[in-house]
């Protein structure tokens, strides 16, 4: 009986195997990165699984036959496999989810996927999850792994990676395709909304996901904008997977920099995410005097309730303490006369600024074709400053003679504050008719931005006067002033007494002073005037695919209403109206390449407080600008690698320019009409896995076409617009060896360059081209990466732009920067 009874349960365990089969497998990304949350399903089975944390997954139990495997997840195409069982038989499987570019998510909550130095989607040219090749106008863009692996901190570091990009000043300063940008202005954009900046630093970027330029004219979407293209900063958004990584910077000019970024969900089913990004920064830089110090704290947190509804909060806190550096002043017209490290401040100078952004969105979808969006920004800026600066002018003996070796300082002590609000909602929806495929965007912006009463100035400046007071120098009544004896190359001269000590460029006299001894005056000036203005925007857009063709069409209408002599009992509003319209067409030419073409026109007010200003010479006329570009887009390398090519020609009138006068330097003159035209050149992305590649190349001609009303102006025609190289161009390559003695290390090579630029467009003053070489090295073992950049490695002097020569920007010298990071 025994034996039989053996024999039995041998048989039913083996019928019971034969019986069980199994699927196992794991999921990454096209990054190679493991993916979670795939819902996977055998179909017809009633069999499910989700991918782990490391994109594993498992079916088991299954009897021998022929499955359906199917896998969805947010942000993925859908997945689909067959798979044919033995009895018995295990199956392992290793599948690729790619990114699904007709992602539902029309504004950006969770956070980027991919981490390489491509970007496949953009939301800033229409508001859309649009494939940047779909989009018919050039974007420029450089991703977090780009500024990790250079090291990069600060905006103005970040940039120099793009085409048609270049510095106008070292503050928060560019030129796009030659027109200038700054963020002073409002026509910058913080997660696809508008915002401003201080001016006075860069913002740093260790927050952000990515920073992207579309270029030209982006009114027909965003209302008044800058004609050579709007920037616009994405920050890092929460992700579905658990991330922590901690990274530490010291180097040269004194730099501790330490930055944590964290990451993952907060509950169980991951309907609750958050990020939190952390940065400490205290530097001295390679100038005189100069130092910054930055706290920022970034969290952001992602509630997403169900498929269809998703909510994100994000907040970026910068507090700020330095000195406000005016730049470098030469002797005469000689560029290195003066060390680039001169600067004109006391050592009792201070800039402590504080500014906020906090934004608010929410994301609902109706139906699998309808969705809502609407987001608010509110930002927050404020300015403590006392500074001992140039006055633009050399001093001058009693003749009224300027002594080169002298620069006249003059003293600002600024209290101010601005705010800006923006409200942006939006539907979408898609929609077939017969062949064609529709994405509708309509939608509606409201802005207000104000600066409100109680900002203050105190200006000290000019010559000391014998019946008290101060003012400027007039050599035909020197019987006015108070004098004393300059000595210099052992020539005696009598000059007036300034009321701010000029500055000596051959004793580099930077010391402590008391501000308490000055002569000050109240002066009303663009920082501190009180300014309010509202902008109503209602704008349409359509976009049409038809087979290879896709046509983009949009119009927006602007109501602009600047509150002339606010807060004052002559308040006024002052109204213009704006139509905006936007034409644009890609064809998709092969597979890897697309054409395109587009043309707009763009619209923008005379800044606020220029036009409130009453030093400024205005009221001015608004800027008008028009756009019209081709050029192609294509894909190599199985999708790794981007290579655009975009030509294009750019007409703007009504320009303000600084008249550059000693007496009144808020005073503007107004340029009648500008042109630029150039070809811009873009690679960016992984040649192979382990092989990055970013290459920029532009050229610009941008001139003054017509001076303006005045015929004296007319001598600014065919001059090249200031800080506007006409050939500019980078290169940035990192590889990593794979080989096994050389596993996780690697090195970086890059270099970048401008031509010769104009200071100004009254005068003849010119900066030198430059090139600079740049390079890195990377070692990572586990969960560690020692990392060091190396910087302007053949010590190259040079300037990154400026005013004048008593107003020069100068680039930094050779230096290191070592970094140490563990992510966990």
């Amino acid at each position: 009986m025994r034996l039989p009874f053996t024999i039995t349960f041998i048989l039913l365990a083996y019928i019971a195997n034969a019986q069980t089969a199994s699927i196992r497998g794991q999921i990454k990304s096209s990054n190679n990165q493991p993916v979670e949350l795939i819902n996977l399903v055998l179909k017809g089975t009633g069999k499910g699984t989700v991918t782990t944390e490391t994109g594993e997954f498992e079916f088991t139990g299954l009897a021998a036959g022929s499955y359906q495997l199917s896998g969805t997840g947010l942000g993925f195409r859908a997945i689909e496999k067959h798979v044919q069982l033995g009895e018995g038989e295990n199956v392992i499987l290793n599948l690729t989810a790619h990114e699904d570019t007709k992602e539902l998510q029309t504004v950006e909550i969770t956070g980027r996927r991919e981490t390489t130095y491509k970007n496949d989607l953009s939301f800033i040219g229409s508001k859309t999850a649009t494939p940047i090749k779909e989009v018919p106008q050039a974007i420029s863009y450089i991703t977090k792994e780009v500024m990790r692996d250079q090291g990069t901190f600060l905006m103005g570091d970040a940039v120099k990676n793009m085409s048609g990009v270049n510095q106008f000043t070292f503050y928060d300063d560019l030129t796009i395709r030659g027109f200038r940008m700054n963020g002073g202005s409002t026509t910058q954009l913080f997660n696809g909304l508008r915002t401003f900046s201080g001016f006075w630093k860069q913002p740093p970027v260790n927050y952000l996901e990515r920073v992207e330029v579309i270029k030209g004219a982006a009114s027909a979407l965003y209302g008044n904008t800058s004609p050579g293209g709007t920037i616009n900063r994405v920050t890092k958004k929460p992700l579905t997977t658990p991330q922590k990584s901690l990274t530490f910077t010291t180097g040269s000019f004194n730099t501790i920099r330490t930055m944590a970024d964290f990451t993952g969900p907060m509950n169980e089913n991951k309907t609750l995410l958050y990020r939190l990004n952390v940065g400490y920064n205290n530097a001295q830089g390679f100038r005189n005097l100069q130092f910054d110090k930055n706290i920022i704290v970034a969290p952001s947190v992602s509630f997403l309730p169900t498929e269809k509804t998703r909510i994100n909060f994000d907040l970026v806190y910068n507090r700020s303490n330095s000195r406000l550096d005016r730049g470098q002043s030469v002797v005469g017209n000689d560029l290195y006369s003066s060390s680039i490290k001169t600067s004109l401040n006391a050592v009792n100078d201070y800039l402590n600024e504080e500014t906020y952004l906090i934004t608010t969105s929410l994301n609902h979808q109706f139906t699998k074709n309808t969705s809502f969006n609407i987001a608010y920004l509110r930002t927050g800026y404020s300015e403590d400053l006392l500074e001992h600066r140039s006055s633009n002018v050399n001093a001058v003996d009693s003749s009224g003679a300027a002594i080169p070796n002298l620069v006249a300082r003059q003293v600002f002590i600024r209290k101010t504050k601005s705010f800006m609000d923006n409200v942006s909602m939006f539907f979408n929806h898609n929609f077939n008719t017969g062949k064609a495929e529709h994405k509708l965007v309509a939608g509606y912006d409201y802005i207000q931005s104000y600066t409100p009463k109680g900002s203050g100035q105190q200006t000290a400046s000019g010559y000391l006067l014998k019946a008290g007071g101060a003012g400027a120098y007039n050599a035909k009544t020197p019987e006015k002033y108070i004098f004393y004896n300059y000595t210099e190359n052992g020539v005696t001269r009598s000059i007036p007494k300034p009321n701010v000590a000029h500055y000596d460029l051959t004793l580099q006299n930077n010391q402590m002073e008391d501000p308490s001894k000055y002569i000050y005056n109240v002066t009303a000036n663009a920082a501190t005037t009180p300014v309010y203005y509202q902008l109503h925007g209602l704008y349409l857009q359509e976009q049409v695919k038809i087979d290879r063709l896709q046509i983009l069409l949009g119009l927006r209408y602007d109501t602009y209403v600047d509150k002339k002599g606010y807060t004052t009992n002559n308040e006024t509003n002052v109204t213009q109206h704006a139509l905006l319209p936007r034409i644009g067409a890609v064809y998709t030419l092969t597979k890897n390449i697309n054409i395109y073409g587009t043309y707009t026109k763009g619209y923008n007010p005379q800044d606020a407080a220029v036009q409130s200003n009453p030093l400024s010479g205005g009221p001015f006329d608004p800027i008008r600008s028009s756009l019209t570009e081709a050029g192609l887009k294509s894909e190599w390398f199985d999708a790794r690698l981007t290579a655009n090519l975009s030509v294009y020609n750019i007409t703007q009138s009504n320009t303000l320019y600084s008249a550059n006068a000693p007496e009144n330097l808020d005073l503007m003159q107004q340029i009648g009409q500008e042109k630029a035209k150039g070809v811009e050149f873009d690679v960016t992305g992984n040649i192979l896995p382990n092989w990055n590649l970013i290459v920029a190349y532009s050229y610009n001609d941008a001139r003054i076409t017509d001076g303006g009303a005045k015929a004296a102006d007319q001598v600014l025609v065919n001059k090249q617009k200031p800080n506007a190289p006409k050939n500019q161009g980078s290169v940035w390559t990192k590889y990593m060896f794979v080989n096994q003695g050389l596993s996780g290390l690697g090195i970086g090579l890059g270099a970048n360059f401008v031509t010769e630029r104009n200071l100004s467009i009254s005068n003849t003053q010119t900066l030198p081209g430059y090139m600079l070489l740049n390079a890195g090295i990377y070692y990572k073992i586990d969960k560690f990466q020692f990392q060091i950049n190396l910087n302007n490695l053949a010590d190259k002097t040079y300037w990154v732009g400026g005013y004048d020569y008593l107003r020069l920007f100068p680039g930094a010298p050779r230096n290191f920067m070592s970094t140490i990071s563990y992510t966990f």
